[in-house]
Order: C-alpha cells, then structure tokens, then sequence
C-alpha cells in the first residue's frame, strides 16, 4: 500500500515514537510511505534513516502540491496539527486522509477544527475514552479503536548495574513522564511522604522534565525517599533496573508508557483514568487507583513490594495482555482501515 503519513510537532513524546513505530512495521511489510514531518523534530530526523520520501514541514499551510502525494492511496494524520495540512491537501489531490488521535481531551469546537475532523474519512482513537469524545463531537464519522503499540528500548547492562548500585537495597519505583500538571506527580509525592515511616527501602524516582519541576521540588521538600532524575534518554536500563512503574496520572489518551513498561516485564500501578484502564484492569495486569488518591497509591507500592506472588502474577497477567498491543496486530487493524477507506472512495 502507498500511505502518506503526517505528523508536524516538533517534540518526540510517545505520539511520535508511535508514529514511527507503525512506519517501521509497514515498511517491513512492503508499504511504500510519504512522512510529511518538522524538519526541527528528532521525528524527522529519525524517518531520514529509512526507505521513505520524507517532506519537510514547518507549518500546516507549506509543503503543498499533488506531486507530494500523486502515489499515495490516502493521508494518515497522527496529531493536531498535522490534520490541517492533511485537510488542504486534500482539497488539493482528492485524497482521502484518517486521524489518529491520542489524547482523551474534549474535542476543540473551533470551526476549523470541527471542519477538519468532518472531511476525514475515518476517526481512529487509541483507546475506549478517545472513541467516546470523538463520537460525542462528530457522531456521524467512522469511528475505530485501535490501540498504540509498546516501542523497545535497548539495554545497557553496565548502565543498568550503575542504576541498580545508586539504589542498592532499594524497591525502585518509577514514574516516567513529562513534569505536567495533568500527570499526577503530586499524588506520587505524597505517597512518598506516606511511605517515609512505615517503608523506609521503597525509593520512587521521577524520571521526566517540565514546566511543574519548581513547584513539585517544593512539595517534595525533604524527603529522602524520592528524587528527580530529569528527563531519560536509556529508557530501557530504567525500566531494566526498577522494580515497579506507577502512573497516576489525572487524564491520559492510553499511556505509553505503561506499555512500555509491561513489555519491560515491570509491574505497574496507575490511575483509573482515562484510556488506562484499556490496559490495567485492577487484578492481573496491574493495579488501579482512584485518580488523586495518594493512599491507594501507597498502599499498592507496599503490597508489590512486600509480596513476591501478587508482583509475579502482575508481570504475567501484563505480558498476557500485551498480544492486543502486539505491533503486527495493530498495523494489521490499521491495514483493515485503510482498505475500507479506500474501498469507500472508489464507489
């Protein structure tokens, strides 16, 4: 198949790491791919290094013409605003284009926005709660679910032991996220600061940056049971040398990283929030907690940690769950996709 793939942000958080996931598997299987992307993005710079036509995007209004897109079968928008240059180019060639979206925010009532998501020819969510907001704002769309898949991470074991000898003796607890408001760092502290007495060798370490830092270093103000790492870029030694990844986030489109960490073989704790229950469902593939409920949090950390059956029974329950999100089973969902657009477009 001949797909065109766009996605203009500048970052690489877990939406282009996905992208670049799927471009990889249907590259494997014989996909011939236009990667529309930022040329300020590590996302542009890492399609460079494979067999793709890659387009260099700084806004939604560049790069328009019909020779980009004159091979290609339709357009698959992977974030916000890359389905405004899909929506033009539309106009432009004919093309059909589909949106993936990873967030579970209310969709914007914008006119444009409204106008862009209307013209798509199918609306993909990664999780329950993303389907649901894009069927309460444009009801008369084809919806499907169609999860992210876990992206792998290599592992240094020498960086792995190094980790392991700064927390010797410890139950390293992880939360890997960006320092947002949204992610629930607050509640991770506080279970920090319930845990100080009663677990002395529980150690969470928050491994992410942001504009939150300042105000949660002050939060966290003397406790020896939880650090800032900063962002990680060997993210498989962490997941490598931890013992447990929580994720107490307020809202979340699905969570990578959980995924991630499943994959990882870790047992996890999150928030019943959003997409995460898609993947967590509060027995066997890992454990739940009431959004902001710090308590829960505490109490989940203490029993992984203190009982070696329930963490084992976790890790198996998350490994049993992962086939779902197996990245050959999700680019095959999306083939599905794709063919019926197609199909959909020829009568």
């Amino acid at each position: 198949m001949n797909i065109c793939h766009v996605n203009l942000a500048s970052g690489f958080s877990g939406g282009e790491r996905q992208t670049l996931q799927l471009i990889h598997q249907q590259l494997r299987l014989g996909y011939r791919l236009v990667v529309v992307a930022n040329p300020a993005s590590p996302f542009y710079r890492e399609v460079d290094k494979l067999d793709c036509q890659l387009v260099s995007a700084t806004h939604y209004l560049k790069q328009h013409s019909r020779s980009i897109t004159q091979d290609c079968q339709l357009i698959h928008v992977h974030e916000g605003r890359a389905i405004y240059w899909a929506l033009i180019q539309s106009v432009i060639s004919g093309l059909p284009y589909l949106v993936t979206r990873r967030i579970d925010n209310p969709l914007k009532k914008k006119w444009l926005s409204q106008l862009a998501y209307s013209k798509a020819s199918a609306l993909i969510g990664l999780s329950n709660e993303i389907v649901s907001q894009l069927k309460k704002r444009h009801p008369s769309q084809a919806h499907y679910l169609i999860p992210s898949s876990p992206v792998s991470y290599p592992v240094h074991q020498q960086q792995v032991e190094q980790i392991k000898q700064r927390f010797k003796g410890k139950f390293l607890v992880i939360q890997a996220a960006n320092l947002l408001k949204h992610k629930g760092h607050n509640v991770s502290i506080n279970a920090a600061k319930a845990l100080a007495q009663c677990c002395p060798n529980v150690h969470i370490a928050l491994l992410g940056d942001g504009p939150e830092k300042d105000t949660l270093q002050q939060q966290a103000q003397g406790l020896n049971n939880l650090s800032f790492e900063g962002k990680q870029s060997n993210m498989g030694d962490w997941f490598a040398a931890a013992d447990m990844l929580i994720h107490p986030s307020y809202s979340e489109g699905l969570g990578s990283v959980i995924l991630e960490a499943i994959q990882s073989g870790l047992p996890v704790a999150a928030s019943k929030a959003g997409g995460i229950p898609d993947i967590i469902d509060g027995t066997s593939s890992g454990l739940l907690i009431e959004p902001g409920h710090h308590e829960q949090l505490a109490q989940h950390i203490v029993a992984v940690q203190s009982n070696p059956e329930l963490k084992q029974q976790l890790i198996d329950g998350g490994q049993a769950k992962m086939q779902y999100f197996d990245i050959a089973h999700t680019a095959n969902l999306y083939q599905n996709v794709y063919q019926q657009v197609i199909s959909d477009g020829q009568h």
